[in-house]
């Protein structure tokens, strides 16, 4: 079950937003093996300049169309989630238009009872889940 949030500065049309959170959920379905409608995604866009990427060193150079995704997850291998690095910057270039340069990927693990879908239970816990 991840639950990606997916921040980036406004501008973007609701297609193009729609497209992108498609696009990362394919990721989760083919790399992440998230089962089918297990699909938890927050959109956040921020007003210019709110969103502060420099490069750590490495020389990238950065647009307003960056965009930051964020995953909170459990069980996942690191050959997974490189590459789901990978997937997420090759598939958002090739259906999105969105530079490789200009996406910034994050992963945490979280365990089983960091989570509650609602009804102030933890059901993967109680064994709902």
């Amino acid at each position: 079950m991840p639950l990606v949030r997916i921040d980036l500065e406004t501008g973007r049309t609701d297609d193009e937003l729609r497209l992108l959170a498609d696009v990362v959920q394919e990721c989760m379905l083919d790399v992440f093996a998230a089962p089918p409608r297990d699909r938890y995604q927050v959109i956040t866009e921020h007003p210019p300049g709110r969103i502060i990427l420099e490069d750590t060193g490495l020389g990238l150079e950065r647009t307003a169309q960056q965009v930051v995704v964020h995953v909170f997850q459990q069980g996942r291998t690191t050959e997974q989630k490189q590459a789901l690095y990978a997937a997420l910057a090759e598939r958002l270039e090739e259906r999105c238009g969105l530079r490789p340069e200009d996406l910034l990927v994050s992963v945490a693990e979280v365990g089983r009872d960091d989570w509650s879908f609602g009804m102030g239970r933890a059901q993967f816990l109680t064994g709902e889940l």
